[in-house]
């Protein structure tokens, strides 16, 4: 058998984000391996082993993003089909209903987005409103949160399970409900064009410099060849990486598929846009709900022993403060059974964790359990007139999303998306976080920025990437910043040494709300470019 050739690839002439020379202007990567980072004067030394040498141009060179919640199909689905975000009315959710109808006669129709709150003629469309508007082909509008959608009497027609499903509403579709509307409409877009929304999704998250992706499936959001679908697409030497979550319980069907573990989006709660997460006091403008649960202390604690003993992480979604407490007290109730070494290292992953207080914070932290998050759910749904205040009354809406807390816990966070709830982004993710709408919740730049590149390897147990030093993989992206980077902190009392550039801290872009942040000119994963600006 011949041996694959090893390339070498001398980058020179630009800003090396890195820890181990925070000065460093130049890089050597063989293969997938970063293998030296240095000064220009040093560079010089490789250039005779260099199969290729890139000139910088003073661009920056940092870690890639790793967004570590991603429904790629579905995010695929989102961005081909009618974006609703920001709409103001339920007439003009169907007035683009009606235009998209006309622009592609008998394809059916999904989208990603909408909002009814404020909304001053009442709630999401009918189905005969929206058979009306889409001359009857099948209709699928997922609110923002996905929790929701509004469908068609034509996709309601294709399946009359639907219909009689836990949880539907009078074309309002949640629960189960929401499962079959959803597989219906999926079932009404053609295979090829599948196959080729979700690649396209994952080259999209290659321009805006993400390297790696964490896939979050479960048997209520796609079927398994689905799920192995998008894992095939992580072995593409031309996208990033994808690793998977399959959101099942116990242990065997997520090894089956090659998952990472069996986690993700099993689901103990819902959301709070729904009103289906569980709260332990009801919500604010709906005194008579508390949202659901959908698995009890019991069968999450057998789930996490299951996990446990079959080396593989285990993880919920959890948002209300009810379901986040079931979800951490299961884990430690498996420490209980397994041993508290044997949870730790299976470094366990809750998703969301939106409602937490320092008691569970500290359990977590104890337990070794990762905080996989969306600092976009704060910039969309936080602050004094968001949605959480809305559905929760000031004193809980301002509390949500307790980065900093968890930070100075030491709870190891994950930042990524939940695409299509929020979009795939990278600077957008760290600005989020260290703007949170709770001043008291934000964290550094320079932490923001660890959550969103080492912190989502590290929360899939990969020790090796994230950060580029010698013998780490060259998993990066290269960045047009054409003004001297800066150390941010979340407010004016941080220490003075670490905004000095003599203490050697690696400098970003500048994430001042009013700074457009920089464009990505390549990112590389494992070595091998994904993608090329122009």
């Amino acid at each position: 058998m011949q041996n694959r050739r090893v390339t070498t690839t001398l980058y020179r002439n630009g800003r090396i984000h890195s820890p181990a020379d925070p000065f460093a202007t130049a890089m050597l990567v063989v293969d997938d391996t970063v293998a030296w980072v240095g000064p220009e004067g040093a560079a010089r030394t490789h250039l005779d082993a260099a199969d290729e040498v890139v000139d910088l141009e003073d661009a920056l060179v940092a870690p890639a993003f790793v967004d570590a919640h991603v429904h790629l199909t579905e995010t695929g689905l989102a961005r081909d089909g009618l974006d609703l975000a920001g709409t103001a009315s339920r007439a003009a959710v169907l007035d683009l209903v009606a235009k998209r109808a006309k622009e592609r006669p008998g394809e059916a129709i999904l989208g990603f987005g909408w909002e009814e709150d404020g909304w001053p003629d009442g709630g999401a469309p009918t189905p005969d409103e929206l058979d009306r508007a889409a001359g009857h082909t099948a209709v699928y509008l997922a609110r923002r949160d996905v929790h929701t959608a509004a469908v068609s009497g034509t996709l309601l027609a294709a399946d009359r399970s639907i219909a009689r499903a836990d949880g539907y509403d009078d074309g309002l579709v949640r629960r189960d409900a929401h499962h079959r509307a959803r597989q219906a409409a999926r079932s009404a877009v053609p295979a090829r064009r599948m196959a080729e929304l979700r690649e396209e999704a994952l080259r999209h998250a290659a321009s805006l410099g993400i390297g790696a992706v964490h896939e979050i499936g479960a048997p209520q959001i796609s079927d398994s060849a689905d799920f192995t679908a998008v894992l095939a697409l992580g072995a593409d030497p031309e996208l990033p990486d994808v690793i998977g979550y399959w959101g099942a319980r116990g242990a065997a069907q997520a090894q089956a598929l090659g998952a990472a573990g069996a986690a993700g989006d099993l689901n103990v709660d819902g959301s709070i846009g729904s009103r289906s997460a569980r709260l332990s006091s009801p919500y604010t403008d709906a005194p008579d709900e508390r949202g659901r649960l959908y698995l009890d202390a019991g069968a999450a604690a057998e789930h996490v022993v299951a996990c446990t003993r079959a080396g593989i992480q285990a993880g919920f979604h959890c948002i209300g403060d009810e379901a986040v407490r079931v979800a951490v007290e299961a884990v430690a109730a498996a420490a209980e059974v397994c041993g508290l070494a044997a949870v730790v290292g299976s470094r366990h992953r809750l998703e969301h964790v939106e409602m937490i207080d320092d008691l569970l914070i500290a359990s977590m932290a104890r337990l070794g359990v990762a905080a996989s998050v969306q600092p976009a759910f704060d910039a969309l749904w936080g602050g004094p007139d968001g949605l959480y205040v809305e559905r929760l009354g000031p004193d809980r809406g301002i509390a949500l999303n307790p980065f900093a807390a968890m930070a100075r816990a030491g709870v190891l966070l994950a930042f990524g998306s939940d695409s299509p709830v929020t979009p795939l982004a990278g600077w957008e993710t760290v600005r989020a976080a260290s703007q949170h709408r709770t001043a008291a919740q934000r964290i550094s730049a320079r932490a923001a920025f660890s959550a969103a590149t080492r912190g989502g390897w590290r929360a899939a147990r990969v020790e090796d990437a994230g950060v580029l030093a010698p013998g780490m993989r060259a998993s990066f992206a290269v960045w047009e910043v054409p003004y001297e980077l800066v150390v941010q902190a979340p407010d004016a009392r941080v220490a003075a040494w670490s905004t000095d550039p003599r203490a050697g801290v690696p400098g970003l872009p500048d994430l001042s709300p009013d700074v457009p942040l920089p464009p990505c000119l390549r990112t590389v994963a494992r070595g091998r470019t994904v993608y090329a600006a122009g």
